[in-house]
This record gives structure tokens, C-alpha cells and sequence, in this order.
């Protein structure tokens, strides 16, 4: 069992060495503060200037119906594997409803499904257009749709894809 006069220097270690954490935490705050520590503004130590781009828009790509018209509906077909994990194109409903002859079709049209009733914010009608913004962010254009795929970011895809359920569509 340890003595008082040892139980005192131990304790008196421990403060001690709590003392130094916190004069060198204080310390360094004021070393390193921004402003110097005493309300001054400084400003920033090396700026990078950069050419004015004169305010010109972005370029961008050619617009959907331009990418859809020359889509290729064999990339299309390699893009559908993605959706292949929940949808078929056989008729018959998996996960997610059939997609074949979904391309025209009305939304939430697909008999023997339970839709979640989101879709209702995207169209009457599955168009390429609006297969197009659902397929670029489903969560996005149809808030609380039970769809957990987070989307196709190129439009390529979106048209590839499009066009391929576009062929199988009759």
C-alpha cells in the first residue's frame, strides 16, 4: 500500500504534467491563431490570382433528343445489367416492375406490381424525357419511391439504356 508522502508525489505528477498540457495547449492557440490572437485580420498568405473568364457560360453537350436519336441500343443493353439485379425484361415482375414496353407506357401501369406511389411526381407517361430525369436521379425526381438505385450520371448511358428498352418495346 502506498504511504501519503508517495501517494503526494504521484498525485503532484499528475497535476503538474495536467499544468504543462494546458500552458502548452495555451500556447499554441496563440502561436497559431488566425488574427494573431488579438482581433486582427489578416490576409491570406499567398493568393492565387486567376484569368477572369469574362463570365462565358459553360459549353455544354448536345441536348437528350439529339443523344437519343444517335443512341446505340447495343451499349443500351450492356447498361441494362445494372437494372437487370431488379427488373426483367421478360414480362414478369422481380424486385422492381417488367421493362418491357415500358417506354411509352403510363406510369405505375404495370398489373400485378405495388407501386410505392411516388412515381406520380415524375409524369403520366414513361417518356424518354422523363425516363431521362428518373434515370439520373431516381430519389431526386421521385421523393419516397422505393427505387434504391442511385442513378445513371452520364447522359450517354441514359440514352444508350433508353434506346435499347426503346427496341425491345416492339
Amino acid at each position: 500500500m502506498l504511504d501519503t508522502m508517495t501517494f503526494t508525489k504521484v498525485l503532484g505528477g499528475f497535476c503538474g504534467a495536467f499544468l504543462i498540457f494546458l500552458l502548452g495547449k495555451w500556447v499554441a492557440e496563440e502561436v497559431y491563431a488566425m488574427g494573431g490572437g488579438h482581433g486582427d485580420e489578416h490576409a491570406q498568405g499567398y493568393v492565387i490570382e486567376v484569368a477572369d473568364a469574362g463570365g462565358a457560360a459553360e459549353e455544354e453537350g448536345p441536348d437528350f433528343a439529339t443523344l437519343l436519336a444517335s443512341a446505340d441500343a447495343g451499349k443500351g443493353e450492356r447498361v441494362f445489367k445494372k437494372c437487370a439485379a431488379c427488373h426483367k425484361v421478360d414480362g414478369s415482375n422481380a424486385t422492381g416492375p417488367h421493362l418491357d414496353g415500358v417506354v411509352g407506357r403510363e406510369i405505375d401501369a404495370v398489373a400485378g406490381f405495388s407501386y410505392s406511389g411516388a412515381l406520380e411526381a415524375v409524369g403520366d407517361v414513361w417518356s424518354p424525357e422523363n425516363l431521362n430525369v428518373f434515370l439520373e436521379n431516381p430519389k431526386g425526381a421521385a421523393p419516397g419511391t422505393a427505387m434504391g438505385f442511385a442513378g445513371l450520371k452520364k447522359v450517354e448511358d441514359r440514352a444508350d439504356l433508353i434506346a435499347y428498352l426503346q427496341s425491345i418495346s416492339g
